[in-house]
């Protein structure tokens, strides 16, 4: 069981062959197109921090060139960071031994790619035990591991099939299998499903949520996709130009955007199935004459709720089941509605 998070500290990244010069000059505000035109290098993360909970899927979001995928291949260092820290287990990644490295990679982390890297000549449970053949692992024994792994992704009765006689979103079952087999406590998932059909990669979203709930690993987990971030973030990092410009909850960025940017990314969302009823819930006032709904039901479920039980209110209650807020449908209606840009607000305004 995972239980250490990861610490992402000051972290940059200079891509050119003399990065570490321009670091104070970056500090002290040179801009990226400016360290591109005047000294040919390309800035690819700047000063991030991140705190990735043990035992959480954190999601890093962005459009593409934003730096999320440099930033993930810090974390097992298949990129070497210009400055900064990654601290796991109070070991910085970043001064790791060649030796520690490669133990790190090997036991501590797992990684899941868009386009599925399985290796075309290997049947499915070849490819699922592929991480314990290179750890030496006898086959008896990584069979076993690997044929429950492909179970629990859904996968029994294709063990002797070849990459190619499988679907796109069956491939990613045996790309989670592999990873879950190695056993390792961090799962690192690079756009993932983004190569998928929309249904099939709500599938794959749902079989990491059931597992996850379960195996309590540490989840970073890269996309270019809202919807796909809110759904499996416990926490969310924004990242536009090698920066971080929002984190939080998914909760805090719907609520709240940083700037036009975010409002832009959130204003098509689906507010009444993100927002849960103890982020929008007014105090408690006492009165327990409405249906009680858990803090965690999301807003849509709880006008649903309310309205079959032909009430008007709800009580909203904490883990143990006692009363911490109430919840009205005048409150879930004005939730649901996404607030105007200050761009929209200005011209309502004129």
């Amino acid at each position: 069981m995972a239980s250490h998070g990861i610490e992402i500290k000051g972290l940059y990244k200079i891509f050119g062959a003399n990065g570490r010069q321009y670091i104070d000059a970056i500090k002290a505000g040179m801009t990226k197109t400016e360290l591109n035109k005047n000294h040919g290098h390309v800035l690819g993360l700047k000063d991030i921090n991140i705190s990735m909970p043990a035992g959480g899927i954190t999601v890093v979001m962005g459009l593409s060139g934003s730096g999320k995928s440099t930033l993930i291949r810090h974390i097992n260092r298949l990129i070497d960071p210009t400055y900064g820290e990654v601290v796991y287990d109070g070991v910085d990644v970043c001064t790791m031994s060649e030796n520690d490295l490669r133990e790190f990679r090997r036991h501590k982390t797992a990684m899941v790619f868009q386009k599925f890297a399985l290796l075309p000549h290997r049947t499915v449970i070849e490819n699922t035990v592929y991480g314990l053949d290179i750890q030496g692992v006898p086959r008896a024994e990584s069979f076993k591991k690997g044929q429950y792994w492909i179970e629990r992704v859904g996968l029994s009765g294709f063990e002797n099939h070849y990459p190619n006689q499988l679907s796109g979103g069956m491939q990613q079952r045996v790309g989670l299998a592999r990873a879950l087999t190695n056993d390792a406590d961090i799962l690192l998932m690079d756009e993932a499903y983004s190569a998928l059909d929309p249904l099939i990669r709500v599938d794959m979203q749902t079989v990491l949520l059931d597992l996850q709930a379960e195996l309590k690993k540490t989840v970073v987990f890269i996309t270019h996709d809202l919807d796909e971030a809110l759904r499996l973030g416990d926490k969310i990092a924004i990242l536009r130009d090698g920066e971080v410009v929002q984190q939080g909850t998914g909760q805090d960025i719907v609520l709240s955007p940083a700037d036009d940017y975010i409002t832009a990314f959130v204003k098509e969302v689906n507010r009444g199935r993100v927002l849960q009823a103890k982020t929008v819930m007014k105090p408690f006032d006492g009165l327990t004459d409405g249906i009680r709904l858990a803090g965690n039901t999301t807003i849509e479920s709880a006008a649903r709720a309310i309205c079959e039980a032909s009430l008007t209110r709800a009580t909203v209650t904490d883990p143990t089941g006692a009363p911490v807020g109430t919840l009205d449908l005048h409150t879930i209606i004005s939730a649901m509605v996404s607030p105007a840009s200050s761009e929209e607000a200005r011209i309502a305004a004129e």
